[in-house]
């Protein structure tokens, strides 16, 4: 990972770590996802402002380009072929196109453990399309135009809740592949 990227990856680990030691009660609860987005935002929102990344929006489920259209990206399906699918990130940091150059920083994408494998692994390869620097292999930056399709998030993080073994199964995504994985224990 560059700089910018491990610089990403610190701020969502002491998020991270905030989030259980402030609201451990959202897991003894097992509440929903989108429950746990909005609690990892809040703390998101403490540190992202904080860094060289204020100015930059945390948002849960935003699914809007800058013109008001809906969020595209382009991932391959199970047989290779890329397809164009809606995005609804569960949680993302991003200019909402107010920074052309680097528009996207982290795309976060929430599982609980007992979910299907097929929604876990759609939401893996949305972050490996999402990381890549370009969707089409043409995309260049020209210091004006946003991509058709959504890419160049700093990194993807797939965050996967199991509460009987009481852990997160962190995967980090850097530019198209899975760099690295992680499981984080908690306490009910």
């Amino acid at each position: 990972m560059d700089k910018m990227a491990l610089e990403l990856k610190n701020i969502f680990f002491k998020a991270n770590k905030r989030l259980l030691d402030i609201d451990s009660d959202l897991f003894i609860s097992q509440v929903a996802e989108r429950t746990l987005c909005g609690a990892l935002k809040q703390h998101l929102d403490f540190y992202i402002p904080k860094s060289r990344f204020s100015g930059y929006y945390i948002d849960v489920e935003y699914n809007r380009n800058k013109n008001g259209k809906v969020k595209t990206c382009c991932p391959f399906d199970e047989d290779g072929i890329p397809k164009p699918v809606t995005i609804n990130c569960d949680l993302i940091v991003h200019s909402r196109g107010n920074n052309i150059e680097q528009d996207n920083l982290i795309a976060i994408e929430m599982k609980k453990y007992n979910r299907p494998r097929k929604e876990k692994e759609n939401d893996r390869r949305r972050l490996i399309a999402l990381t890549k620097d370009k969707y089409d292999d043409i995309w260049s930056y020209d210091g004006t135009t946003l991509p058709e399709h959504v890419c160049r998030y700093k990194i993807g993080i797939y965050y996967e809740i199991n509460y009987k073994k009481r852990t997160i199964l962190l995967e980090y995504y850097y530019r198209g592949k899975l760099d690295c994985e992680e499981i984080v224990g908690f306490c009910l």
